[in-house]
C-alpha cells in the first residue's frame, strides 16, 4: 500500500509492462482515473486484439457483442438497458427481505456446525450465489458449475481452451432453462429476457446471463469475506459496526473503498481513442490505458488519511464500483447483500473471531478478484449459540 501511495504523489500516471507482455498508461489518482472512464469517447472499453492483462499467457478477447462491458456507445446502451431496471433501487429494495432470509438460513447452518467453521464455503460464497441465481431463474443445483467456471474464466493459471470449455458447459446448462422459461414464464430475469426481447439470440442470452452468474457472486464473495476478516483485524471499528447498525450503509461504503485500495489488480483497461495529456504524459491514440481503481480510493484528494479505514468517516464518493457509463451494473444489489450479511453475521456472532493467524489465510493471488480462498472462524458457544 505503501508503494501504492508514493506513486500515487511521484508518478501518477506511468508507461508499465503487464505480465504477458504488453505496454499501457498506469492511471493512478482520483481525477485522473474518472477522466479516463468519463469519456468512452477518448478511452474505448473496446477489445479488438490481445489486450494488457496479469495473466503470464496472453487470452484472446472474446468475439461475443453481448459483452456490453467491453463495448461502446449505442451497442453498450443496447444490452444494459436491457436489465438496468433490475438493478435500481426499488427493485433492490423488493428483494432485502428475502436476502435477509437467505443469510439467516446459512448463519443458522454455521451455528450449527462445531468451531472451526470457514465462512467463505459456508457463507459469503453461497448467499450470493443463491441470491443471483434466483434472480436470474437459474436452478441453484447448478452452482457449484458456476463457480468452477469462475475460478476458470476469472483465475490467473488457467488457460484460454480451460475456461472456453468451462464456458461450454454453462451453455448446456443454460438452454434447457431458457426453453422452460418460454413456455412456462416465471417472475425472474430470464423469463422476462426471453418475452419481453425476442430479438436476443441465445448466444446473446446465454453472454449476458453468464455475465451476471459470475459476477454476481464471485465479487460480492470476496469482498464480504475481506470486509469481514478486516473488521476482526480492526477491533475499534468492528465495535463501531456492531454498535451502530443503523449506520451500516456508510460503514460499508468505506469499507468498499477501502478494501479497493487493497486490490493488486492491474486496473480497468481502456484504449485511447485519440491523442490525450493526462497528468503531463502524452497518451497516443492507439495506447492501452489501465486505469488504476485501487489506487483512486487510496487518493487524499478523495478524503484525507484515505489509507486509513474510519467508519466514522463521511460517506465520500468513491470509485470501489467503477464510473462512468460502465459503472458496475450491480451496484445496489451488492450493497444491500454486504450490508444484511455483515450486519447479520456480527449480530449473530459478536465474538467471531480468526481460527489462524492472518498470514497462515489463503490469499486469492491466482486470480483476478482478490480475497481469500477461505476463513477459518471460531466464537463463544455460551455467547453465540444457534437459538432454540
Amino acid at each position: 500500500m505503501g508503494a501504492k501511495i508514493r506513486l500515487l504523489r511521484e508518478e501518477p500516471v506511468r508507461k508499465v509492462r503487464f505480465p504477458n507482455g504488453i505496454d499501457a498508461w498506469l492511471v493512478s489518482g482520483y481525477e485522473y482515473f474518472r477522466a479516463v472512464m468519463a469519456a468512452p469517447q477518448r478511452f474505448s472499453s473496446r477489445k479488438d486484439e490481445i489486450e494488457p492483462q496479469l495473466r503470464a499467457v496472453s487470452r484472446p478477447p472474446e468475439d461475443n457483442a453481448a459483452a456490453f462491458n467491453r463495448a461502446d456507445g449505442d451497442q453498450h446502451l443496447h444490452y444494459r438497458r436491457k436489465l438496468t431496471k433490475e438493478f435500481m433501487v426499488k427493485r433492490i429494495a423488493v428483494l432485502r427481505p428475502r436476502i435477509q432470509q437467505i443469510v439467516d438460513e446459512h448463519l443458522d447452518a454455521v451455528a450449527a456446525r462445531p468451531a472451526p467453521v470457514d465462512l467463505v464455503s459456508t457463507f459469503t460464497l453461497p448467499v450470493p450465489s443463491l441470491v443471483i441465481a434466483e434472480m436470474l431463474g437459474v436452478p441453484y443445483e447448478y452452482r457449484q458449475a458456476f463457480q468452477e467456471a469462475a475460478t476458470k474464466i476469472l483465475g490467473l493459471n488457467p488457460t484460454a481452451d480451460e475456461a472456453q470449455q468451462s464456458f461450454g458447459r454453462l451453455v448446456h446448462i443454460l438452454a434447457p432453462v431458457f426453453d422452460a422459461r418460454l413456455k412456462h414464464p416465471r417472475e425472474d430475469l430470464i423469463s422476462r429476457l426471453v418475452h419481453e426481447h425476442p430479438d436476443l439470440s441465445r448466444a446473446e442470452l446465454t453472454s449476458l446471463c453468464v455475465g451476471l452468474l459470475i459476477a454476481g457472486h464471485e465479487t460480492t464473495a470476496n469482498f464480504s469475506a475481506m470486509a469481514i476478516l478486516t473488521l476482526l483485524q480492526h477491533p475499534g471499528e468492528l465495535a463501531k459496526f456492531t454498535t451502530r447498525p443503523e449506520a451500516a450503509g456508510q460503514a460499508v461504503e468505506e469499507l468498499m473503498r477501502r478494501l479497493t485500495g487493497n486490490s493488486s489488480g492491474g486496473g480497468l483497461i481502456r484504449r485511447a481513442v485519440e491523442d490525450v495529456e493526462i497528468g503531463g504524459q502524452l497518451i497516443r491514440a492507439g495506447d492501452w490505458v489501465a486505469a488504476d481503481l485501487a489506487a483512486a480510493n487510496l487518493d487524499p484528494a478523495l478524503c484525507p488519511h484515505a489509507e486509513k479505514l474510519d467508519l466514522d468517516r463521511a460517506p465520500v464518493q468513491h470509485v470501489a464500483f467503477g464510473y462512468g457509463p460502465h459503472a458496475c451494473l450491480g451496484q445496489n444489489l451488492a450493497r444491500a447483500e454486504l450490508e444484511i450479511m455483515l450486519v447479520s453475521l456480527f449480530s449473530r456472532f459478536p465474538h467471531l473471531q480468526l481460527a489462524v493467524p492472518v498470514e497462515e489465510l489463503p490469499f486469492r493471488t491466482d486470480m483476478l478478484v482478490y480475497g481469500v480462498h477461505s476463513l477459518p472462524v471460531t466464537w463463544s458457544n455460551e455467547v453465540d449459540a444457534p437459538a432454540a
